[in-house]
């Protein structure tokens, strides 16, 4: 694609033309890049392993810069799809345990390590071999909120070691729950790294201090102005399709399921909720039986489909349209957006990293404010 035509589609979604250049790593589909675009930016390079999460990025994205599979195929000084230069890496992660092996024997032996010995053989390891290598003015990490805890609490320590001491970046880190822009609970922990110093400070980020929304928001029927979407919903009115609608038996089994696990003290079951509700975390798993959370009706309650996910998880609002999602089943499209990141969130964080660096005089961002003010607009 020309670079007019991306500028275009960069004002389409809040932006003129790119005041910088950032890379998209394990990019799902693409809940980063939306508000790193949003912000001003232009994507230079996305890296995707799943065939079905490739194809909703695809279809949402013009991708015409490298788009390989696997991170493992990317080069830095070896064969592979060469990585450019950047100002902003944004990447959410897999969480792995660290294998601490080599580094004892090292330890054993009086000989030095550093991050190579420690994190090789993760994912981890090729975002720590890109910092050393492109030395990005900043980044952002996305993760599970438990991964501070992960292998009690030694992979969070690595990667901080890593990233402080390895690649002497500033780091900052906090768990933030999205509940503020979307009617779920959703916390994940946020890794911001700056290669120079500068203010920014998770306390100090602009959060929405207006009403937090209810799934009314987001379900079908009660939002102004929408529209039949097949094969979610139809006419008469918004109908939701009966094939989201639990059957007899999952319905029984739920119920039985949810009961065992009360009286033995467990939280396990399901989220009965309506439109004055708000959901607890949309699951990776939920494409299982959608027991986590269930929209209440007459004579059984239904899933929700992919569409409202799409709404619970911030991507249409965002864009203040529909996402597009009909390219994959249902099935893959509960996947990739219980896997998501939702938008507001890390524009949120994005927004702040971005103005801290260039009040703090980096020169990649010497023209971002004003910019983002247009973008904003």
């Amino acid at each position: 694609m020309r670079t007019t035509e991306r500028n275009s589609r960069l004002q389409q979604r809040g932006g003129g033309a790119p005041s910088f250049d950032f890379i998209d790593l394990f990019a799902g589909i693409g809940g980063m890049r939306l508000a790193l675009e949003r912000l001003g930016g232009q994507c230079v390079f996305s890296v995707e392993r799943d065939k079905f999460a490739r194809k909703t990025y695809e279809a949402n994205f013009e991708c015409d810069h490298p788009f390989p599979r696997d991170i493992a195929e990317i080069s830095l000084g070896r064969a592979g799809v060469p990585v450019p230069p950047h100002h902003f890496l944004a990447a959410g992660f897999p969480c792995q345990p660290f294998s601490l092996a080599g580094v004892s024997k090292k330890n054993s032996l009086g000989r030095p390590h550093g991050f190579e010995c420690k994190t090789q053989g993760t994912l981890f390891f090729e975002i720590a071999q890109i910092l050393k290598n492109r030395r990005p003015a900043l980044f952002l990490l996305e993760n599970v909120k438990n991964l501070r805890s992960h292998d009690g609490g030694r992979t969070f320590e690595i990667i901080e070691d890593t990233l402080k001491k390895d690649l002497k970046y500033h780091v900052v880190s906090h768990v933030v729950d999205a509940r503020a822009f979307v009617p779920q609970h959703r916390e994940r922990i946020f890794i911001a790294g700056f290669r120079e110093p500068c203010g920014f400070g998770f306390d100090d980020l602009q959060w929405p201090d207006d009403e937090q929304p209810v799934l009314a928001s987001i379900l079908h029927g009660t939002i102004d102005d929408e529209t039949p979407e097949e094969p979610y919903t139809s006419l008469p009115g918004i109908t939701v399709s009966e094939r989201y609608t639990l059957s007899e038996h999952l319905w029984e089994y739920l119920q039985a399921y949810a009961k065992k696990h009360r009286m033995k003290g467990n939280g396990f079951g399901y989220d009965l909720v309506d439109g004055f509700s708000v959901a607890r975390t949309l699951s990776a798993r939920y494409h299982k039986d959608g027991s986590e959370i269930l929209v209440d009706q007459s004579p059984r309650p239904r899933r929700l489909t992919p569409r409202e996910c799409s709404r619970l998880m911030g991507f249409d609002s965002f864009i203040n349209g529909r996402f597009c999602i009909n390219r994959v089943s249902d099935t893959q499209a509960y996947r990739k957006f219980g896997n998501a990141v939702v938008p507001q969130v890390v524009y949120t964080i994005a927004r702040g990293m971005l103005a801290a660096a260039a009040a703090a005089g980096y020169p990649e961002f010497g023209t971002w404010k004003s910019h983002e003010r247009m973008a904003s607009a």
